[in-house]
């Protein structure tokens, strides 16, 4: 296992404010990697009913569940959070990586070529709302090996407007929460459990709904595989995103990439 002080992470990584807008060009890119960090993008159900953002398909900001900064609620953080993320992982793994960070949908049959999804944002406007494909074409990649991501969403409302959509894919597995002592949480740095990770000006000790305390649930496949890993209360995108913002505390970040590596790793290796 690697237990990496949270106050040397970032160093390992060997990054500055100025590196980082080089393009960190000394990265590892492999076209033909093992690792491409892939983003769903989804409706909401606000407009999917033709609430905000009117259920249009317009690229990154036709559609679903806008939020105040005129984006949709799936593009959060993209691509600086996706970027950095693969940049990592190149770094502090041996895991080739390719360069560009890709935008798929569930009903899209090149998320087979991909073992690990990312989403977030699943609570905002009403919850996400899956069309009968992309809830078929997610249930077979999930039950054939592949695993999804789901971070940064809050509170109990969004947990009841994330559950209400998603409860579809499997109505009949129950979400589990997992205890600080599972494997997942060992795969590749020994991490004591789930941690809160704020967004930029935001603290640890307080969550952004009426939770304060972060959690990890999953479903699980007959094999007790986690399939879909779900990060409540905590925003690992903003750790990746703002790796090296001078405002945004080093340790936050270092959490986010410990999780998300662990998370990748469990990902490729059951």
């Amino acid at each position: 296992m690697h237990r990496l002080c949270s106050c040397l992470l970032i160093a390992a990584l060997g990054w500055s404010s100025a590196h980082a807008q080089s393009g960190a060009e000394d990265i590892a890119y492999d076209p033909g990697g093992e690792f491409n960090f892939v983003r769903v993008q989804f409706d909401s159900y606000q407009s999917r009913m033709g609430g905000f953002g009117g259920g249009g398909f317009g690229g990154f900001g036709g559609f679903g569940g806008y939020l105040g900064d005129g984006g949709p609620a799936w593009s959060i953080d993209f691509p600086g959070a996706d970027s950095n993320f693969l940049r990592g992982v190149s770094r502090l793994t041996n895991i080739r990586v390719m360069q560009d960070p890709i935008v798929l949908r569930f009903d899209d049959e090149k998320i087979f070529d991909y073992p690990f999804l990312y989403m977030l944002e699943v609570g905002q406007g009403g919850g996400i709302s899956l069309t009968v494909e992309e809830i078929e074409n997610l249930r077979e990649y999930l039950l054939r090996g592949g695993f999804l991501l789901i971070d940064d969403f809050w509170g109990t409302r969004q947990w009841d407007n994330f559950q209400s959509g998603f409860s579809q894919v499997f109505p009949d597995r129950e979400i589990v929460e997992l205890r600080s002592d599972h494997e997942i949480f060992r795969t590749y740095y020994d991490i004591d459990g789930p941690k809160m990770i704020p967004a930029l000006s935001r603290s640890d000790t307080m969550g952004e709904q009426d939770i304060d305390v972060a959690s990890n649930h999953a479903i699980l496949d007959d094999d007790g595989r986690v399939m879909v890993l779900i990060n409540w209360n905590s925003d690992m995108g903003d750790g990746w995103e703002h790796t090296y913002h001078p405002d945004y505390p080093t340790r936050y970040a270092n959490s986010a990439y410990q999780l998300g590596i662990n998370y990748l790793i469990y990902s490729l290796t059951h």
